[in-house]
């Protein structure tokens, strides 16, 4: 079994959130503290591993094959949930041996690492990347880049029910749409999927446009065969993805100092910024009501990077 028992099910607190510019342009923020669930297991990355998982057991595997960078939150909850609840890990990394935080945490944790280098890893999403790794490790499932794709989406839509089940604790009635940081959009399509356009679902890329997040998106919603979807992207990458400023660090830190949340700056940081902008570009109206995803990646600052 690769499923955690029963009585393991991660919780994230809802609580407001309070800052200046918010309470100046009558917004009204609550925010899902995903990095609060666990202290390993952190963030939105269980929540897109548990289908990958479901799966897997269904088929008998005994563990899990994925890929990321050296830095990678994904690989990184993925590893300690192998750990933890005893099932193979193995992890296919881009670039070259390189020594972070993350790796020797990899390491720790019991996970197998091959590097791919840049050539190799540019090579994931072509046909037959997959073949000779099931050859070589025929008794594990393999999952996407980020634990990405339609089982990871849908592992996401929880997150409206652990919402719902807070809202009364703030004094809501209901909400106005959703605001997260978006890397792959996995996480987006999910809770663009669980609201079947009752509430919109709007992200902060942190990544360019050449990413493809948008396609990834569509691709999802399609393959579920949904058509009642609302959401929209903004460009919150700041030049690129991993890219920082003085404008963006200055930000976080008072931002970190006024709500007592800490935040990282490739993904959070950077999604919260842009919220401050459009509020203050006048895009929602007064007495809009909020739900921000602090998605984690908490652990990558370490390596001073958050990279999926």
């Amino acid at each position: 079994m690769l499923l955690p028992p029963n009585d393991w099910l991660p919780q994230a607190p809802l609580q407001p959130l309070d800052l200046d510019w918010l309470t100046t342009a009558s917004i009204e923020v609550a925010i899902l503290r995903l990095d609060r669930i666990d202290p390993l297991i952190s963030g939105n990355k269980w929540f897109k591993l548990i289908e990958h998982l479901n799966a897997a057991d269904r088929i008998g595997a005994q563990g899990i094959i994925s890929l990321g960078g050296a830095h990678s939150n994904h690989l990184h909850a993925l590893a300690a949930a192998g750990k933890r609840f005893d099932f193979k890990t193995v992890g296919l990394l881009r670039g070259h041996p390189l020594e972070t935080p993350t790796v020797k945490d990899l390491q720790a944790f019991g996970m197998q690492l091959h590097w791919l280098g840049y050539g190799g890893y540019r090579a994931r999403h072509e046909a037959g990347f997959w073949l000779p790794w099931q050859v070589q490790y025929p008794d594990l499932y393999p999952v996407p880049e980020g634990g990405g794709g339609l089982r990871g989406a849908r592992g996401c839509r929880q997150l409206k029910a652990m919402v719902l089940d807070q809202l009364g604790d703030l004094g809501w009635s209901d909400y106005d749409g959703w605001w997260l940081a978006c890397g792959t959009g996995t996480t987006l399509a999910g809770l663009t999927l669980a609201e079947a356009g009752e509430h919109p679902v709007y992200g902060a890329l942190a990544v360019p446009d050449d990413h493809g997040v948008a396609q990834q998106v569509e691709s999802i919603v399609r393959e579920a065969g949904s058509h009642d979807v609302a959401y929209e992207l903004f460009d919150a990458s700041r030049g690129g993805f991993a890219k920082v400023d003085p404008l963006l660090l200055s930000f976080i830190d008072q931002a970190e100092q006024a709500s007592g949340v800490p935040l990282e700056p490739l993904y959070t940081g950077k999604a919260l910024l842009m919220l401050k902008q459009q509020v203050e570009a006048g895009t929602f109206e007064k007495g809009t009501r909020l739900i921000f995803v602090h998605t984690g990646g908490l652990q990558g600052c370490r390596g001073g990077s958050s990279k999926t």
